[in-house]
């Protein structure tokens, strides 16, 4: 009889672990807790595991979230202008780096095979148009045609001239706008000044001349404008004070910008407080009042808020800021002040090392004390200088290794303007 009992008992007991079956499967989509709040139960080492996302071995995984490859995969950043000029710079020999700081000159009158030999065998990266260039856009652009044909490592050139309007255009002739002065300009509003800058820039760029140097950002300190030789006296400033000067150079380089050129902003620290000429003469060239804090130094704050491609070092000395060294060659001015202070990280350029006011100094030194001081594009106004200064920046970089770093961090930068101008990279 006992055996007749247990069957009802074992009925009920199977119909009450079916209905409690049915409550877990009944309960598992709902959003009731399956633990009492407080409660934290240690998962078991299966549960841990089904938490790790799995590695991705190429298969299916019907398990996988439907996310998973957005949130395993991310696409690998475009690599920066920078970046591109360091691969381009780990492939280059010192000659070649070398080369990317030199800027030659080519004269009106002479073919581009002048200067074939320096870009070809030297490696030297960049070309000055210099002299009265008369024969009108087209004349230009087959010159700077054969000059970037000469290059074959896949980095441009950079194709320079002096336009800034007035006494100082070198390019004129058909399909070049015949510039008013840098004063006259300074009438204009800023808007005009820009959109007139992009008109000029346009003919540069048909002319195959990717930079432009200027404008000039100094303001005239001397008691006359005439005094002033090498600005005031050629109406090469745009004749305002140092706020006014300053936003027309910026927008002069907008509007080089615009058209696709660049530009080089110039004197640094400004060459509006001496009488002297630094082209022509090392006389009256000590500039007495410009400090770090006053003077035609704000005009340079203001063209630089354009971020100009260049900043052109001026050769004039500055008693008040470094009196024991030119600013192209002194990295007080140079480097602490422009890189450091302002945070100026673009090419910086010389004025022309074979300008009258560096003429104590000897040649095959000039490169050298330019790139020591921080900067890292040497423009070269005369052919017999070339040599020299390339001669004089490989056996110092040969035998200072610090000074290699520095020929590598100039070279570096020139390459980073070429990339993001579409000449190398």
């Amino acid at each position: 009889m006992t055996h007749q009992r247990s069957l009802p008992v074992l009925i009920r007991r199977t119909a009450a672990l079916a209905a409690t079956v049915s409550l877990l499967f009944a309960t598992g989509g709902c959003s009731m807790p399956l633990f009492a709040s407080g409660a934290d139960p240690t998962p078991t080492a299966s549960a841990s595991a089904s938490t790790k996302t799995a590695p991705n071995d190429g298969q299916d995984n019907d398990n996988a979230s439907p996310n998973a490859d957005s949130e395993t995969k991310t696409e690998a950043p475009a690599p920066s202008a920078q970046d591109k000029a360091k691969k381009l710079l780990s492939g280059m020999s010192l000659e070649q780096k070398v080369g990317q700081l030199m800027m030659v000159p080519l004269f009106a009158g002479n073919g581009a095979s002048d200067v074939q030999s320096l870009v070809q065998k030297d490696h030297v990266g960049s070309v000055l148009l210099l002299g009265n260039w008369k024969n009108g856009t087209t004349a230009v652009a087959q010159v700077s045609s054969t000059l970037q044909g000469y290059t074959s490592d896949g980095i441009g050139l950079l194709i320079c001239a002096d336009q800034e309007g007035g006494q100082v255009q070198h390019l004129t002739g058909t399909g070049f706008d015949t510039m008013p002065s840098a004063v006259k300009q300074g009438q204009m509003s800023v808007e005009d000044l820009r959109a007139a800058a992009k008109t000029w820039g346009s003919q540069l760029k048909s002319a195959g001349v990717n930079v432009d140097l200027a404008p000039v950002a100094g303001t005239v300190q001397t008691q006359s404008r005439s005094q002033n030789a090498p600005i005031g006296a050629l109406d090469r400033d745009f004749g305002l004070d140092t706020t006014g000067n300053g936003q027309h150079a910026a927008a002069f380089v907008n509007g080089m910008r615009d058209a696709g050129v660049m530009s080089s902003v110039k004197h640094f620290p400004g060459l509006g407080g001496v009488t002297g000429n630094t082209d022509f003469t090392d006389s009256d060239i000590t500039d007495t009042t410009t400090t770090l804090n006053s003077g035609q130094i704000e005009g340079f704050h203001q063209a630089l808020q354009s971020n100009p491609d260049m900043v052109m070092m001026s050769l004039a000395t500055y008693s008040q800021i470094d009196p024991e060294e030119p600013a192209a060659f002194s990295s007080k001015i140079l480097n602490d002040y422009l890189r450091g202070t302002l945070g100026y990280q673009g090419v910086v350029t010389s004025d022309s090392m074979s300008a009258a006011a560096l003429g104590s100094i000897p040649t095959k030194e000039l490169g050298v004390r330019f790139v020591s001081a921080g900067g890292d594009l040497i423009c070269i106004g005369a052919n017999e200088y070339v040599r020299p200064i390339l001669t004089g920046l490989v056996q110092k970089a040969q035998s200072d290794t610090a000074f290699a770093q520095q020929v590598d961090q100039a070279a570096l930068r020139v390459l980073t303007l070429k990339v993001n101008a579409g000449l190398a990279g």
